[in-house]
């Protein structure tokens, strides 16, 4: 269906794809999105067909983050964070390769996404950016675990902390992403990406990229630690005002 914001899409039967489908608002996640996503997740998870799980945006858009709307009112619910943290958590531990293709807008989570992934594309028109703290917010999906383990901590913290973009150029040579392509060939080449790892031996790709990625339970135990003091600063007086300053710009 092409007004769903999440579409699932089978380019063939080993690998699932899972786009962001909001160009109209930037590919801002709701919650509802984040439901979709942690079920495509599982699915896939439960499918052996399926061998890799890819994400891709929009045309010119992978994602804006969260939808601020959505996270103000997220601040008065008493469910907060469930929702995210649902699809955190299934992301962190999915045991099957993950692939993404970041073309554009890739701020807050649509950065912090990729953290996760095995291999990620990006455009050469892309820059990574997470304002947390411009928000009044602190980093979330184990970024601050995983970002300084790659770059270091002054370029992790340049990143997370005072809120800077990095070029797509640079993101490549930090590590943080595998390669960058033009634009008009972004989703080729990650769908190419995606095809070659699911022609490889898949118990033993899924044995060596655990072997990788280490200790999920740390990785889990920081989404957590992130997550107690993101809910705390999203229901603060200060982060109340970035979203409506932010809010009233629109």
């Amino acid at each position: 269906m092409t007004n769903e914001t999440i579409l699932i899409e089978k380019p063939d039967a080993a690998i699932r794809v899972i786009r962001l489908n909001r160009p109209e608002k930037k590919n801002a996640i709701t919650r509802a999105m984040y439901v979709a996503m942690t079920a495509a997740l599982a699915e896939a998870e439960a499918d052996d067909d399926i061998r890799v799980i890819v994400f891709l945006g929009t045309p010119g858009c992978f994602s804006a983050g969260n939808d601020m709307a959505d996270f103000a009112q997220m601040a008065m619910s008493e469910t907060l964070g469930t929702e995210v943290l649902g699809f955190l958590h299934a992301l962190a531990t999915a045991s099957k390769p993950l692939v993404s293709g970041v073309d554009g807008l890739a701020i807050g989570i649509g950065t912090t996404l990729n953290l996760h992934c095995d291999l990620t594309v990006i455009s050469t028109r892309t820059q990574l950016r997470t304002p947390f703290v411009d928000l009044a917010l602190v980093p979330e999906a184990a970024s601050s675990l995983i970002v300084p383990r790659i770059i270091g901590h002054q370029r992790a913290f340049a990143l997370l902390a005072a809120g800077l973009p990095i070029t797509a150029e640079d993101a490549v040579a930090a590590g943080l992403v595998w390669k960058a392509v033009a634009p008009e060939v972004l989703e080729e080449e990650t769908l190419a990406a995606a095809a070659m790892l699911a022609a490889k031996p898949p118990q033993a790709l899924r044995i060596a990229r655990q072997l990788l990625r280490g200790d999920t339970g740390e990785i889990l135990a920081r989404i957590d630690i992130e997550a107690e003091h993101f809910t705390a600063r999203l229901k603060s007086a200060e982060a109340q005002a970035a979203f409506m300053a932010f809010l009233s710009k629109r």
